[in-house]
């Protein structure tokens, strides 16, 4: 089967300027740019030693003292990818110049009053700004959504994303102190696909939790998307398995009337080395037992996920397309609902 699941690069590729040098941007979206021939034409950071280094292993020529001399030295077309924690989003937008291409990394704000403050900024200096909600773009996922977007697997009636993972939280020092946790900086990802494949729910039901011999805010939930009476979406994690890689699991998986999709998110176990991913479907078939197949797709999570995103913003900012499918007003509704599960799991 012909599956159509790479990314439409832009006709333009625009000049980045990278805000922040921590491990993601080591990680993945470097090698993404890379890989997809972006020009990285600038790094600043908070310590501009780190940034130094990171031009240095990535062949970046310029490296900036702050927000303000990246600004000052930039190309007017410049895209500017800002990777740092949510409480700097609004300072550094500020100093943006009004009308430019940002891609802010989620999540969109701490909480909904930092949400609502991050989208009036962009709204004020009229920036064409997109949330780095990546996961929409895994191969995996533009694989189901050409599959599904098809006819192939006909009227959904269940989505599920389930993570039962030993995850090594002390990776990410400055996230894992976090008062939410789990959800604002795991199950968002989640959170934000099932919206991208079935809109926005009626409500949602959710409860995350601690563990007993950890100080982590949280490290596993449950989330239901309400979608009515057929249509079922469901998240499980648990980022606590501690008892080897046998009975670990992390996959979405859709069904339909016609079909359905398993995918394995390789890249959550054993991290940061991952496993291989895997894409399997099965399509029902008059007179025909059901039968899975696999294909094997090119790229993973990290770093291509990352090409996706950056590329839907340049061609968006060029006029190339008319759909900028993460922008800080569609992500909005993502955090609408990521609030609205820590309210009802405190209940």
């Amino acid at each position: 089967m012909d599956i159509q699941y790479h990314p439409i690069l832009p006709q333009k590729k625009l000049p980045i300027i990278m805000i922040g040098a921590g491990g993601i941007v080591k990680d993945a979206h470097l090698p993404a740019y890379k890989k997809a021939g972006f020009e990285v034409v600038g790094i600043t950071n908070r310590t501009r030693e780190r940034a130094a280094q990171v031009a240095q292993d990535f062949h970046i020529p310029n490296v900036y003292d702050s927000v303000a001399d990246a600004v000052a030295k930039a190309p007017s077309n410049a895209v500017y990818d800002i990777t740092t924690m949510p409480e700097s989003y609004i300072s550094i937008l500020e100093q943006l110049p009004d009308g430019s291409a940002v891609l802010i990394q989620k999540p969109m704000g701490d909480d909904i009053q930092q949400t609502q403050d991050i989208l009036e900024v962009c709204r004020k200096k009229n920036l064409v700004a997109a949330i780095n909600c990546q996961l929409r773009f895994a191969p995996y996922v533009s694989a189901a959504r050409y599959l599904i977007e098809k006819g192939f697997l006909g009227d959904l009636y269940d989505m599920e994303v389930r993570v039962t993972v030993e995850t090594p939280w002390e990776l990410f020092p400055h996230v894992m102190v976090h008062p939410r946790l789990e959800i604002q900086y795991h199950s968002i990802h989640y959170i934000d696909l099932m919206r991208s494949f079935l809109g926005n729910p009626k409500g949602v039901l959710a409860k995350t939790l601690k563990h007993p011999a950890k100080k982590l805010s949280s490290s596993r939930s449950t989330i239901i998307l309400d979608y009515g009476d057929t249509l079922h979406s469901v998240i499980n994690t648990n980022h606590d398995h501690a008892f080897g890689p046998h009975h670990q699991e992390s996959f979405i998986k859709w069904e339909g009337t016609k079909g359905a999709i398993k995918a394995k998110m390789g890249l959550l176990m054993d991290y940061p080395n991952g496993v291989p991913d895997v894409f399997e479907y099965c399509l029902l078939e008059d007179e025909k037992a059901p039968e899975w197949k696999s294909i094997n797709l090119e790229g993973s999570w990290f770093p291509d996920a990352f090409i996706g995103t950056m590329s839907s913003l340049m061609r968006y900012k060029n006029g190339e397309t008319k759909v900028l499918p993460t922008s800080v007003e569609d992500v909005f509704q993502t955090m609408m609902l990521v609030e609205k599960a820590y309210e009802v799991s405190l209940k």
